[in-house]
């Protein structure tokens, strides 16, 4: 029931509006309508904070369907949820409240501040500082590839209060984006999911209320690790949603597309390519549902299945979107059709929340 609401609505007020948004590079206001109207923003956020209480794998098929027809919108409720998870696995009952609440009835998204121009991978490497001074806390610092940057309202900020003990000497903030001293770069002008703005995010002399940290401090490296192995789940979830509307599509036009008197459908060798997608597709999904019950159960091996689905969907949906394209032949390389655009979209999905060399590390550290 879940599955057939969200694709409904996906298909009405969504998917229209996905080739614009991608060709003018604008913000996806209708899906975020759209999606806020349905209660579908932010699922994840606890029934006790004003949230639908869904739980991981209730959001990863919201991701999952909304991502079939618009990469980019699917990023709403994907990073509301890496934005907030912090302050939900971490955060006081006070911070809980008023933020998870805040996000629950509409009142602004949420972005994840951890990526900096010198730590990426490395992100213990991060040089944002936040210095203690009486009942606030300081920050000084820039992020940069933050997803949704400039649209979202409220922000959980990974910075460096004691610098002498590396990743231990991080903590994590709540940074809203109407404090003093918080500003934006210019959108990057990216390969895909055009309609999602990514940009640098600048702490200039911004001075918080000490209560906005998330959790003790020193333990926001920590946090922002167990986030991760929570939301890289709906990264693969954003992965299967492209694949699947890839598929979708160029399974309809070889049924139409005719070649040698007959329909591209009945050869051979075009039923092998779309045997072989849906056969990784699906083994792509189980992974990751099976990783949505284990962020659900928060198993000790979540960390190895949450590296392992993000990875090996993003690679599917690569690999997916690319066969789609080349079974529409040269309308698939034209933007009068779908499938180059999700092919686009796709590849972000092996790129961030950890590259896929990363997510092999991850893996190869967390056998089960």
């Amino acid at each position: 029931m879940l599955r057939e609401s969200v694709r409904s609505l996906a298909e009405a007020k969504i998917a229209p509006f996905a080739a614009e948004v991608d060709e003018e590079g604008r913000f996806p206001v209708e899906a975020l309508e759209a999606l806020r109207g349905a209660d579908l923003h932010a699922v994840h956020v606890p029934e006790e904070f004003g949230g639908a209480g869904a739980d991981a794998l209730a959001t990863v098929i919201v991701i999952e369907e909304v991502a079939r027809v618009c990469a980019s919108s699917s990023l709403i409720p994907a990073v509301n949820k890496l934005g907030s998870l912090p302050v939900q696995l971490s955060g006081s009952e006070e911070l809980k409240a008023k933020y998870l609440g805040a996000l629950a009835r509409g009142e602004g998204m949420f972005s994840y501040c951890l990526s900096e121009p010198e730590a990426g991978s490395d992100a213990a490497g991060m040089k944002t500082r936040a210095v203690r001074d009486g009942d606030f806390w300081v920050l000084n610092g820039v992020k940069r590839w933050i997803t949704n940057a400039g649209v979202s309202e409220f922000y959980t900020v990974m910075a460096v209060t004691d610098p002498s003990l590396r990743s231990k000497g991080i903590s994590a903030f709540v940074v809203e984006k109407g404090d003093e001293g918080v500003s934006f770069g210019a959108p990057e002008k990216k390969l895909g999911i055009k309609g999602s703005p990514t940009r640098e995010v600048y702490f200039d002399d911004v001075r918080i209320p000490a209560d906005r940290m998330i959790g003790a401090e020193g333990t926001g490296f920590a946090t922002a690790m167990r986030t991760l192995d929570h939301t890289r789940v709906t990264i693969a979830a954003q992965a299967i949603g492209i694949a699947q509307g890839a598929l979708d599509y160029a399974k309809g036009y070889v049924k139409e597309r005719r070649q040698f008197g007959k329909a591209i459908a009945e050869f051979q060798g075009v039923q092998f390519m779309l045997a072989d997608m849906a056969m990784k597709l699906e083994a792509a999904r189980q992974l990751t549902y099976a990783a949505a019950a284990k962020s659900q159960r928060v198993d000790g091996d979540l960390t190895f299945f949450g590296a392992a689905a993000k990875c090996f969907a993003s690679d599917v949906a690569m690999e997916v979107t690319t066969d789609a394209v080349q079974l529409l032949g040269g309308y698939g390389y034209t933007r009068d059709y779908p499938v180059e655009r999700m092919m686009r979209d796709a590849k972000i999905t092996q790129i961030y929340e950890g590259t896929n060399q990363v997510q092999r590390i991850v893996m190869a550290r967390n056998l089960p």
